[in-house]
């Protein structure tokens, strides 16, 4: 009952109900060509419509080259298998299966919009192999697998002209809204942590929102090159702009935890920060055009304002703030960086400036979680194997239909962390679609003689739902209503009842999900705890990577593929306050990355034989081993009480140091890492003892 009272309270909004109606004309316009080109199947241009709809231009047309792509790659396998195959059924089905489950393993890994491609490459083999064996006395393979490509690509046709000529909208100025909101969310964060009276705990929270944000436009960029707007061509200069925010919250972190550490010795030093806030907010706020050799240029009194701070602060202050100085350094030229790029962008420049570093690779750097795309193969693997041996067991002539949706809803929601709720939606949906499907067939059909005629009995059902389209809560149920009914209604040029037949696929359109839901949920099923377990994981062995790569284009990379991975755990609903907590620190660890990969580049300066070198491959094979135990998720021992200590005798080795700039640097790196990945500000005698304990 739980459905009824959101589709009760849903009120259509005046552009839904325009989406709703221009997908409608498209769906009416596949099918009406459908009929007079008395293709077979029309139901399947009609339904190509509803799935590939999008209120946006370059959504629908980039989701309709995919999924004509992909259709047409899993008609090419069905061709070119099912003769060989055909008359051993067991062997089809492994062949069948083992070609669904490495399609979906690559579309899972495939983080991006064109993932679609791979899925639809999968199941589309199927629909067509199941379809051509059910219907095998009276049409070929081929010709079934021409057959689908055509109606597909109809409907792809249909959506795309229509999408792109009645009131269209696009993408492009969405996006630019959402590059903004985030830009200035950024300047709007350092501005709070600069002016704050003192730490709050909350920006690690903010900052993470952030690193989402630039996960969801850089998926929303690809769409850019599908439509027909100023904003056409920018995909990857808008994703190499949002590469480069993510530095800027690796800056921002940096320094929300080194004020952090100064709130907790004293706080009079806010007093002189202040005047170096208003500068840098001042100077940031400059509109005017920057060129590319005005990069590294930092507010006039910039070194003024520091060397007043530290004049000023105690001395056990001054490492800190030497690090304060350097990240808010490295801020104020990324956000130039940024808004140098976005300024160029938005002159018709796509250019990367020569001077800053490319971090677009022609695979995206983004988290791929290869557990989770092997048990969905393996989920849709075993879906295929169960509901074909029913198929071929009960000897069901529509046994077909509930394989093929078995296997499509294996598919559809695997990326979630839990698709059986959804899945259980998606059954709801379709047990009423089959009394929608009863009241149409025996109730209005029979009076029905002429296509308007059944333009006109169905434009309400249709459209009120897919009004709902637009709202995620309830596309969950929309999107089901509208495909099994239509998919049910089987309307063609020849139109006849059926009872038997009807009440067999409606069992089918049933039985079929239930099976994919009962495999998901031994296979796949996970709770967002254990996605969150298995991505924090995936967080330390990348920091482990991290400790002896250099500082340079490989190591941003890597970098930006941790951010994005958080932004990732910070949508999880998790339970537990210990996983919640564990993600806050994630990001916070992850600000010591940089201090991991200068250490490793220090060392290199350094003479080979001398103490400090010694202790800080120590330090780094420590650090090694914890990172490793994390990642399995081992019980805490004293393993950070021993890497305190270790930081501790590398910052008082680092004191011998003659030349200044590195013993700095040292200094600076030991405390962050201290700070950032012990969370803590120094060593007590309880950690000396256990230390030397454990050495």
């Amino acid at each position: 009952m739980f459905l009824f009272k959101p589709l009760l309270a849903f009120r259509p909004s005046k552009l839904d109900l325009i989406f709703a109606t221009k997908t409608f004309i498209a769906a009416m316009l596949a099918l009406y060509i459908a009929f007079a080109l008395d293709l077979a199947y029309p139901m399947w241009a009609m339904g190509t419509v509803f799935v590939i709809a999008n209120p946006y231009v370059g959504m629908t047309s980039s989701k309709s080259i995919y999924r004509l792509l992909g259709t047409i790659v899993g008609a090419i396998f069905a061709v070119a298998v099912t003769p060989s195959l055909i008359n051993t059924p067991l062997l089809f089905t492994l062949v069948l299966a083992a070609w669904v489950s490495i399609c979906l393993y690559i579309s899972l890994l495939d983080r991006t919009p064109r993932s679609y491609v791979f899925m639809l490459a999968g199941y589309t083999a199927v629909l067509i192999c199941f379809n051509a064996i059910a219907y095998i006395d009276t049409v070929s393979i081929f010709d079934m697998a021409l057959g689908r490509c055509l109606e597909i690509a109809l409907g792809v046709v249909c959506s795309a002209v229509v999408s792109a000529t009645i009131f269209p909208m696009h993408v492009g100025p969405i996006l630019q809204h959402r590059v903004n909101k985030t830009m200035q969310d950024t300047k709007a964060l350092f501005d709070r942590i600069l002016s704050d009276e003192r730490h709050h705990d909350n920006y690690t929270t903010l900052l993470a929102h952030i690193t989402r944000d630039t996960s969801d436009i850089h998926a929303m960029a690809v769409h850019l090159s599908y439509e027909q707007s100023k904003f056409k061509g920018i995909t990857k200069p808008i994703q190499e702009l949002l590469h480069q925010v993510t530095m800027l919250v690796a800056n921002l972190v940096a320094i929300s935890e080194r004020l952090k550490q100064l709130d907790q010795i004293d706080l009079s030093y806010r007093q002189n920060l202040k005047k170096l806030h208003d500068h840098v907010i001042e100077f940031l706020k400059d509109d005017q055009r920057i060129q590319e050799d005005e990069l590294d240029q930092l507010p006039v009194s910039f070194d003024t304002d520091f060397d007043w701070i530290l004049q000023q602060a105690h001395l056990d202050q001054r490492v800190m703030l030497s690090s304060v100085k350097m990240d808010v350094r490295h801020f104020i030229q990324n956000v130039r960086a940024v808004k140098l790029i976005w300024q160029r962008i938005q002159h018709g420049d796509y250019s990367l400036p020569e001077s800053i570093a490319a971090l677009t690779t022609n695979y995206p750097s983004l988290h791929r979680d290869y557990g989770i795309a092997v048990r969905g193969a393996i989920s849709v693997f075993m879906t295929i194997l169960i509901a074909t041996a029913l198929w071929i067991l009960s000897g069901w002539k529509v046994g077909f239909m509930m394989a093929q949706l078995a296997v499509i809803c294996a598919c559809i929601l695997t990326a979630l962390d839990n698709p059986v709720p959804a899945l259980k939606v998606f059954v709801r949906g379709s047990i009423y679609g089959t009394f929608i499907i009863f009241i149409y067939a025996y109730g209005i059909f029979p009076h029905v003689t002429t296509f308007w005629q059944l333009v006109v009995v169905l434009a309400p059902f249709l459209i009120y739902f897919l009004s709902m389209f637009p709202h995620p809560q309830l596309v969950g149920l929309g999107l089901p209503l509208v495909m099994v009914t239509v998919m049910g209604l089987n309307l063609h040029n020849h139109y006849s009842l059926d009872q038997v037949m009807f009440f067999d696929s409606s069992i089918g359109s049933i039985l079929g999900p239930i099976i994919a839901i009962f495999v998901i949920h031994l296979v796949r099923a996970m709770s967002p705890d254990m996605t969150a377990q298995r991505m924090l994981s995936a967080h330390y062995r990348d920091m482990q990577q991290a400790i002896y790569m250099d500082y340079g284009l490989a190591f941003r990379i890597h970098l930006r593929g941790m951010l994005d991975r958080i932004g990732l755990l910070n949508t999880k609903q998790v339970q537990s306050d210990e996983l919640k907590s564990e993600i806050n620190k994630a990001l916070i660890e992850s600000s010591a990355m940089i201090d991991l990969s200068r250490l490793h580049e220090l060392v290199a300066k350094l003479p080979s034989e001398s103490d400090i070198v010694t202790l800080i491959e120590q330090l780094q094979q420590q650090l090694v081993q914890w990172l490793d135990s994390k990642s399995k998720r081992m019980p805490e021992t004293n393993q950070l009480k021993i890497i305190r200590l270790q930081l501790h005798q590398v910052d008082r080795a680092a004191q011998n140091i003659q030349d200044q700039d590195i013993r700095q640097r040292i200094q600076i790196s030991v405390n962050n890492i201290r700070n950032s990945i012990c969370h803590d500000g120094g060593i007590n005698a309880e950690d000396i003892a256990i230390a030397r304990v454990g050495v």
